[in-house]
This record gives C-alpha cells, structure tokens and sequence, in this order.
C-alpha cells in the first residue's frame, strides 16, 4: 500500500475501564483531582479578589487591576504546567462562579462588588482576562498540534 495509513490500530484499541491498570487508575485520579484544585484555586482567587478589589493608587485602581492579571497568569500557566487546554479553562471557570455569585444582589439589596470604577475593572478586567488566558491556552496548544502535524 502506498502512503500513510489512515487508521492506526494503537488508537482504535480502547480499553473499558475495567481493564485499565491500577497505576492507570491512579494517573486518572491525580489528574482529575488537579483539575478540581485548579478550579478551586481559580475560585479562590475570585473570592479573595471580590472582598480587596477596591485598593488604589492614586487614581488607577491597582488591586482590580492585579488581581485581573492573575487570572490570566493562572489560566495560561496552569494549561502550560499540564499541558493541556482544559487546564487553563478551569481557573476561569471557578473565577466566573465565585465572582459573579458574589455580584449578585442579594433578597436584602446587599452586594459585595459595588457599581465603582473598581467594581467594574475587577468585574470586566477579570472577565477578559480570564478568557483571554483560555483563548491563549487553546491557542497554545493548537499551535503545538499544528507545528507537530507539519513535521
């Protein structure tokens, strides 16, 4: 036969996971439970962020500001770190539900981030940073895929 092949027996080979390896078992643990402390992490930093937002300088408000690069820093570090997208998309995902819980009003009219200027750069900035880590974290690794699929 001439050319590639079009199908790899390796990969149409499935195990169930009844006939996975104990050490395969355990690798499958430690990964999802990494996936789990990367959304609590992500959680906690929007939990962290919603209650000290509001620090300045002067006019710039630094801590939103700070705290909108983490998200992005923690997003694009943590898919590099497992070497996957989906790492990086799950900092984001705790960051939106600790956030935007916190910004809601509550049944009394209370909320924890107020319609500021601070308020909206945490809300916003950390918003757009937050995907624009999972964008860059996607973009990452279709741009490994692609460089490895030109070879």
């Amino acid at each position: 036969m001439a050319g590639n092949p079009i199908s790899s027996p390796g990969l149409a080979s499935l195990q169930p996971v009844e006939h996975a390896t104990p050490e395969r078992r355990k690798a499958v643990i430690v990964i999802i439970g990494a996936y789990v402390l990367l959304f609590v992490l992500g959680a906690m930093e929007g939990l962290v962020g919603c209650f000290h937002y509001s620090g300045t300088l002067g006019p710039v408000s630094a801590a939103a500001l700070t705290f909108a690069a983490a998200i992005f820093a923690t997003c694009v570090l943590a898919a590099w770190g497992m070497q996957t997208p989906t790492a990086g998309l799950m900092p984001a995902v705790g960051w939106f539900a600790a956030s935007f819980v916190l910004a809601m009003a509550t049944p009394g009219g209370s909320v924890v981030i107020t319609d500021s200027a601070t308020g909206k750069w945490f809300l916003y900035g950390g918003s757009a940073c937050a995907a624009a880590g999972v964008v860059v974290a996607f973009a990452g690794k279709s741009g490994r895929r692609s460089s490895k699929a030109a070879q």
